[in-house]
């Protein structure tokens, strides 16, 4: 279908919605009712299934429940007497397992991937429908055509029983040809860069290849706002060596990816000594403001997620992008599609997702900020949520999840035609026990970010937070990375303790309403405030992605859960210090 046409078809969905969610339902069910997840609740059911029904026979589940089938999946476990897989989650063939970010447990969790006719209609409209309009703003040109896409497909792993198991961003690129063919076709980049095995170097690699062929680059584009920030990070730090090596027509020793280093060289054609020279010209300034319409010239815009989590490096974006427009992103998850943007020059506070009807069987769970969780366990579906209310996310699949909790909280702010319209909020607590949602913590880390930037104080790179809960009373930590560089990084550590704890206040204060009441009581020690070395949470990333993590998909953890993160975090800390009465030690 051509773009308008997928638009058309986008927009029927909408019109009458309820009826594509029962029918999405009923498709499901009607092929998967007999799956082995399924059978100890639907046995006894004769006939089609009504929504209601559903609901109410089959429970809500969290990736735990699948955890078995799908380890016994992996591993080639699920074989009958004859050697047949058995119909575990879906009766469709099992083609390879995607991988979660990895953020919260450092290691991956495997989501199944099935030939489903179903599945991939779906994921065909919504992606469609997402290029569709990024083609509607920003008709294609004829020369200037390329995108500089920070791209990471390299890390394929196998499964015990021979699945592959890769981000699901690169599963076109690695099983299909004419889809590796398109992409490009549009990407600066040779493909051996983009499935190298190397992070930073493969991000070097894009920046090279993008530096060499400027004029020709119309996008500048990465999954998540942070995979541009770590990229233009490392050309604020290696621009000298970016036109050394342009210069020289030849990529330096560092990079030693022999068919990287083969495909780069091929790519920017010899010494280029002007280009190495207009580069230098712009970097030497050290005037980062804009950098990316000084040094590309032709792009029209910047597109990345900018909402939840990534919102924290939306004005650092705005602040390299200068004048060019930076798009939101869609609202896609690896278990499923979910919503798609309709008008992705908004920024992420303004952004709002029109939930797909036939992507999935949407359900939503009440949820309550200020109690920090869900209030009922009775959902609700599309005709029956309200605006202004907030919902924890559950999805049925295609792909064998079923009244599966995604883990995600939105707000509801309205509906396009009979669709309801929401904004991600944040990621939802994961038990009673926890008193800070990323939410808390990123307007905490704001406040701080202001008041250290009003005294030139440095800059906050990186950032999480951690509830011990092993002590007598429970205590709140919190790591922050500054920027390399940083005026309070250089000062004598008791001179830098001084400028924290003035600071602290309205940082505590701006933690969150049960983190207040709870502090309030002293069921909650001292906060503690760590500052870590630059460049570890860097350090993280490759432990993840040393742990199967995607390297395009990891999203550096806010709120940890893992004992060895926080172990490794402390033990990298340039200084630690503990507030006694709240907030403020006085």
């Amino acid at each position: 279908m051509e773009g308008e046409e997928i638009l058309k078809k986008l927009e029927g969905t909408t019109v009458d919605a309820t009826r594509h969610q029962l029918e999405t339902l009923n498709t499901i069910l009607k092929r998967n009712g007999g799956v082995r997840y399924l059978q100890p609740y639907l046995r006894d059911s004769h006939g089609p299934l009504d929504a209601r029904t559903f609901r109410r026979i089959v429970p809500l589940s969290t990736y735990d429940d699948y955890a078995d089938h799908i380890n016994r999946m992996a591993d080639g476990a699920d074989l009958d007497e004859n050697g047949d897989h058995l119909p575990l989650l879906s009766v469709d063939p099992l083609v390879c397992f995607f991988l979660s970010s990895g953020t919260s447990s450092m290691k991956p969790k495997l989501i199944p991937y099935y030939d489903s006719a179903p599945s991939k209609a779906s994921s065909l409209l919504a992606h469609g429908g997402s290029n569709a309009i990024l083609r509607r703003l920003f008709p294609p040109r004829p020369l200037t055509n390329k995108i500089l896409w920070f791209m990471y497909a390299g890390n394929v792993t196998l499964t015990k029983g021979g699945f592959k198991a890769m981000a699901a961003s690169a599963f076109p690129l690695i099983t299909n040809k004419m889809a590796q063919s398109q992409f490009q076709a549009i990407c600066i980049s040779p493909l051996e860069v983009i499935v190298g095995s190397n992070l930073q170097h493969q991000m070097y690699c894009h920046l090279l290849c993008g530096l060499s062929k400027f004029e020709l680059i119309d996008g500048i584009r990465a999954p998540y706002a942070v995979g541009l920030i770590r990229a233009l990070f490392l050309l604020e730090s290696k621009w000298e060596q970016l036109c050394e090596d342009l210069e020289q027509g030849v990529l330096n020793s560092e990079i030693i990816d022999a068919e990287m280093r083969s495909s780069v060289t091929e790519f920017i054609g010899g010494p280029q000594p002007e280009l190495s020279n207009r580069i230098r010209s712009i970097c030497k300034e050290k005037n980062w403001h804009g950098i990316l319409s000084k040094l590309w010239p032709n792009v029209r815009y910047i597109r990345s997620v900018t909402t939840g989590s990534m919102q924290h490096y939306y004005r650092k974006l705005k602040y390299y992008g200068g004048e060019i427009p930076l798009l939101g992103g869609d609202y896609f998850a690896s278990e499923c599609p979910l919503g798609i943007n309709l008008d992705t020059m908004q920024p992420p506070d303004l952004t709002r997702f029109v939930m797909l009807p036939t992507a999935a069987f949407f359900e939503f769970l009440p949820f309550d900020l200020d109690q920090g969780g869900i209030i009922s366990e009775d959902t609700v579906d599309f005709s029956d949520v309200e605006v202004g209310k907030l919902y924890e996310v559950v999805v049925t699949t295609y792909r064998g999840f079923y009244r599966y909790r995604l883990g995600d909280v939105v707000r509801v702010v309205g509906f396009y035609n009979t669709s309801p319209q929401v904004e991600f909020v944040m990621r939802a607590p994961k038990g009673p026990n926890e008193i800070l949602t990323e939410r808390d913590l990123m307007r905490a880390i704001d406040t701080l970010q202001l008041t250290l930037g009003n005294r030139s104080m440095g800059e906050i790179i990186e950032f999480a937070s951690f509830l011990d809960q092993g002590l007598s009373r429970k205590q709140l930590k919190i790591f922050i990375e500054l920027k390399e560089g940083s005026v309070l990084l250089q000062k004598e550590r008791e001179e830098s303790e001084v400028v924290l704890r003035s600071c602290c206040t309205s940082f505590e204060e701006g933690l969150g309403g049960i983190y207040r009441v709870r502090r309030g009581t002293e069921e909650i020690g001292p906060l503690v405030l760590s500052i870590v070395h630059a460049g570890v949470f860097d350090q993280l990333l490759q432990l993840a992605i040393e742990n199967d993590a995607p390297a395009g998909q990891y999203k550096a953890p806010k709120i940890i859960r893992n004992r060895k993160v926080v172990d490794f975090l402390e033990k990298n800390a340039v200084f630690t210090i503990c507030l006694g009465t709240f907030g403020l030690d006085r």
